[in-house]
């Protein structure tokens, strides 16, 4: 009897562990089928931005390459308004089933101290699948400057603070923010001046309203190559490849100080870890190819994928570094 009762429960052990297992086998199964059936249909990238701008026109480049390789079309979405909110909160509400992406962008990480209250959390809310590219700005003076380097500016500027402006755009931009981190880390009590538009920014330092502006590249790229202005340097944490001779700020001086503006693709935080990874291994085969690389450095980004867990470090430090900044600068939170 005794016996009986063990072979019994030896039987009904084995038919669990049997059990467990063709349940494990099926799990992984059918995530790997999800990968390789992923996509059926057209993909929606969500951007927080209106078309033409140089965001726009990355996405658009990214889009084409992984329409191609994946076979379905990828979609670009232009969601503008309310600081990234509108399209951010679409992105939110999506399936996550692979088949809505969202723009991520530093501006994320700086709308989280900038605003009151968000209706998302980009760390809680979204699953980061990679870095695309990271565009830096330019510390820019008119050519009639008498300054030549970074030095000489943060000597001048603590000399005259009544008498030096930086020129940034809107309020919160990364733009304002950088330059209230150049601010800071030099030690500076001069005024940050925002100019509503990027025209009107070059049009200020050109017409000495504002003796050193904060600046993407593309937009001032033209007049430091003609000669009109003279940038000091760029605030990426490597130079940028069409300007090779313009240091990184942190090599002009000011140790440790990096500022850029990246973009990449997320994923409502649900979305499956074989879509994930699937998306991760196209994205980042397409910024490999020469041509992308060399379309988005026309436009004064350096293509540059990740991991998914890269990315989320990056905006989760990012969050961090300028939350430090708005609340150090006193910018009024909206």
């Amino acid at each position: 009897m005794i016996k009986d009762n063990f072979s019994k429960q030896r039987r009904r052990a084995r038919a669990s562990w049997l059990g467990c297992v063709a349940v494990v086998f099926c799990c992984g199964a059918a995530g790997g089928a999800l990968g390789q059936a992923y996509p059926a249909r057209p993909i929606r990238l969500l951007l927080p931005y209106g078309p033409g701008g140089n965001s726009d026109i990355a996405a658009r480049v990214l889009a084409q390459k992984l329409s191609e390789s994946m076979r379905q079309q990828v979609i670009i979405d232009n969601r503008p308004g309310a600081g990234g909110i509108v399209a951010t909160e679409l992105a939110r509400k999506a399936e996550p089933d692979g088949y809505t992406l969202l723009w991520l962008n530093a501006g994320h990480a700086v709308s989280v101290s900038l605003y009151k209250s968000l209706p998302y959390d980009p760390v809680r809310d979204f699953a980061p699948v990679s870095a695309v590219g990271f565009a830096a700005l330019a510390l820019v003076v008119n050519a009639d400057s008498p300054l030549r380097s970074v030095t000489a500016l943060v000597a001048f500027a603590k000399a005259n603070p009544g008498k030096f402006n930086i020129g940034v755009t809107f309020v919160g931009s990364t733009n304002h923010v950088s330059a209230e981190l150049f601010k800071s880390m030099a030690g500076l009590e001069t005024q940050v001046v925002p100019f509503k538009t990027t025209p009107a920014l070059i049009a200020g330092v050109g017409g000495n309203e504002a003796q050193a502006i904060f600046e993407f590249i593309a937009p001032v790229l033209p007049h430091i190559k003609s000669g009109a202005f003279r940038a000091l340097g760029v605030t990426s944490d490597r130079r940028y490849a069409g300007l090779p001779d313009v240091p990184t700020l942190a090599e002009a001086g000011l140790a440790g100080y990096e500022a850029s503006a990246w973009n990449g693709v997320a994923v409502p935080v649900k979305t499956p870890r074989a879509v994930i990874d699937r998306l991760n291994r196209e994205i980042n085969a397409a910024i490999a190819m020469p041509e992308f690389k060399q379309r988005l450095q026309e436009l004064g980004i350096d293509a540059r994928g990740s991991t998914p867990e890269d990315l989320r470090k990056l905006l989760a430090a990012d969050i961090a570094k300028w939350k430090t900044v708005i609340e150090k600068a006193k910018i009024e939170r909206r």
